[in-house]
């Protein structure tokens, strides 16, 4: 069996299906979901210029609607995931106490 390569941002898994992007591990309390709204091409790399960012919380039980903790658009996938990984952090420091 092949080694497979997990890609990571600040040790946590990131893992990327299309324009939806997750951030976190999915046996933690929370994780961060990122959707691609929008995206142009820059000196002629596609870049994603509307990102939608949510923490969920990964309690049993909810619909998807309870689930959201917190919910922001970002112009840019780097501001999505600074964000999500700081909201990401705080919610795992809390879940913790």
């Amino acid at each position: 069996m092949a080694d497979e390569v997990t890609l990571t941002y600040k040790g946590h898994p990131l893992v990327r299906h299309g324009n939806d992007i997750y951030y976190g591990d999915p046996s933690d309390p929370y994780v961060v979901y990122m959707q691609i709204l929008g995206s142009e091409k820059k000196n002629g790399i596609e870049t994603a210029n509307r990102v939608q960012v949510m923490l969920l919380s990964n309690a049993e039980g909810l619909n998807m609607m309870e689930r959201i903790v917190r919910v922001s658009e970002k112009n840019s996938l780097y501001s999505a995931l600074d964000i999500g990984s700081i909201w990401y952090e705080k919610a795992l420091l809390e879940a913790a106490q």
